[in-house]
């Protein structure tokens, strides 16, 4: 699960949270595209904390939530193969 913030200082609060609370957490640049500055990338904690915890820690320092989609559990099953004509139909009568 990752966090970004815009200010150094949110971020390092939340990992220093994290870590005292016993859980893994790392910081790093994030770089978003059509971002020329160094200096206004992001930063992001990323973490293995409850979701309901980061969430909570996330938006009390101003920060947003960016949960990556997980895989779907479905198995997956090849489409039906369509009924396609054999050749063109036609509009006037021959």
């Amino acid at each position: 699960m990752r966090g970004i913030f815009f200010e150094l200082d949110d971020a390092q609060a939340v990992v220093d949270q994290l870590r005292r609370g016993g859980w893994e957490a790392n910081l790093r640049r994030e770089r978003l595209a059509g971002e020329d500055d160094d200096e206004d990338h992001p930063w992001a904690v990323l973490t293995d904390a409850p979701a309901v915890q980061f969430e909570l820690l996330v938006d009390k320092h101003d920060g947003w939530l960016d949960v990556e989609d997980a895989p779907s559990e479905a198995p997956l099953v090849a489409p039906v193969p369509l009924d396609l004509p054999t050749e063109p139909k036609r509009i006037k009568r021959p």
